[in-house]
This record gives C-alpha cells, structure tokens and sequence, in this order.
C-alpha cells in the first residue's frame, strides 16, 4: 500500500480519536484545529518508522498525545485538560455510584474539571487515555511506562479526585 494511502485510511479510521485528543489539550477551537494539524504532520513524518511493535492506534494515540503536549510549550506545567459532560467515559474516573449521579450536577461536574486541573501533567496524560476508554496495557504502551504502574497512578488519582470530591477520606487499599 502506497504511504498516501496508508495515511488516508488512518486518517479516516482516527480522525476522531485525534480531535478528542485535542481538545482534551485546549480549549480554544482555532489552537484545536492547529493541533490536529500538527499531529497530522507528525503521523505523516513518522509512518515510514512505524514499526508495528503495538497496534496503529495505540501508536496514533502516542503521536498525538506528545503532539498535543509538545503544542503546549512553555504552558505545560499549567496545560488544562478539558473535559465536559459529554466526554464519552468520564463515569471511568468515577466509579463510585454516588459520585456518577453527583456527577451530572453542574457544580460537581467544575469541581470535578478544576481537581483534574490541578493533577499533574503525566496524571492529566493518564485520565486523558482513560478518558479514551483505553486500556491499561495501551495506556502503558503510549506512556511508555508498564502496565501495573499505570494502574497504580490511576488508582491513585481516583482515589484522590473522590476524596476532594467528596470531601471525605477515602484510603488507599
């Protein structure tokens, strides 16, 4: 298969998957669009050095989350990741009942943006994946880290998003 069409099919088969990613990274619909062509242009870059040691996607998935954070510059430190009640698998950050119907109340759902915030840029990488529905070990394979510390960060980062959500304590087990 030709490179260009190579690129058209991942194209039309992540094309989605891309925007999500980037508007995870940014707010502001024009930088959006900026960004999705960027990883673009880093996909089509580094199609040739594909390997296929994990599957396209998560490979696509890696591409664009370090586009996305390499677009962020000198912001990465205070790089905001933007969800909103639509997000496909925000229950995955909540799997507690109560806070999933908390959820959907407008002021638990800012608090909720402002923790994920205020998570640093590798946890904030980490909930964005989650977020995609992906799994552990893909997580790990686009991170680069291995698959029972992603579930540890996650685990963590649940625990401490429903401690401040609920304004109780919940333990790490």
């Amino acid at each position: 298969m030709k490179k260009e069409d190579q690129f058209n099919q991942l194209l039309s088969e992540n094309s989605e998957r891309i925007h999500r990613i980037c508007s995870y990274y940014n707010s502001n619909t024009e930088d959006q669009k900026d960004m999705y062509q960027e990883v673009l242009i880093n996909i089509w870059k580094s199609l040739d050095n594909f390997k296929g040691n994990s599957a396209i996607s998560t490979w696509i998935y890696r591409v664009a989350v370090n586009t996305s954070l390499s677009f962020t510059g000198k912001a990465f430190k205070q790089m905001k990741l933007m969800v909103n009640t639509d997000t496909q698998n925000l229950s995955s950050i909540l799997d507690d009942e109560d806070l999933k119907n908390k959820q959907k109340e407008e002021s638990q759902f800012n608090q909720l943006q402002n923790e994920l915030n205020m998570l640093s840029v590798i946890d904030k990488t980490l909930i964005s994946l989650l977020l995609e529905g992906l799994s552990m070990k893909d997580i790990a394979d686009i991170i680069g880290i291995n698959e029972p510390n992603v579930k540890v960060k996650i685990h963590r980062i649940k625990t401490q998003l429903k401690t401040k959500l609920t304004g109780g304590t919940h333990e790490l087990k």
